[in-house]
């Protein structure tokens, strides 16, 4: 019986411990991504702005399906049992912004800046996590550089090889 005391109290010690500490990782993250393209704004808009042109840049969008609202392509989906995909929810003349969409999926925002100075064109991915007090949510977003920089990255680097050929 006091071994079975012990370890629910240490079990309790331990998760309020490790709670505790989680709460001084913040609820919300941004990971950034940059890129300087020698292209005219108006040509990185055009690929960035409109989800038929993903395919040719936005790592793994080859694969997945246009997002169809009123009959005008406004992301990509993946049709699956999840169905997740990214939606744009608002486009103006330096900036797109998306959405996740689907099953299960959290409200996370994803955007590009594209700023135009002399003869290059500078890019910044970004992506908007929003969570919650949970502590294996807050350890988790301390691997999410690793995770989303990466093919933030290759993204960008895909884009900046279409329009610089």
């Amino acid at each position: 019986m006091k071994l079975l005391k012990l370890a629910i109290i240490s079990f309790l010690f331990f998760f309020l411990l490790i709670t505790g500490i989680s709460l001084f990782i913040p609820s919300s993250v941004r990971i950034s991504r940059a890129a300087e393209i020698s292209a005219p704004k108006e040509k990185v808009m055009e690929q960035i702005a409109h989800a038929e042109n993903w395919k040719n840049w936005y790592p793994g969008a080859d694969s997945l399906q246009l997002l169809m609202i009123a009959g005008e392509p406004k992301g990509v989906i993946a049709v699956n049992d999840s169905m997740q995909g990214l939606q744009i929810t608002e486009v103006n003349d330096s900036t797109v912004i998306a959405i996740n969409v689907g099953r299960g999926s959290k409200e996370n925002h994803t955007g590009w800046k594209v700023m135009a100075g002399g003869s290059s064109t500078s890019v910044q991915w970004y992506m908007d996590f929003k969570l919650h007090w949970y502590p294996w949510e807050k350890f988790a977003s301390l691997l999410f550089d690793k995770q989303y920089g990466t093919p933030m990255e290759m993204g960008l680097n895909q884009l900046k090889k279409k329009l610089e050929n």
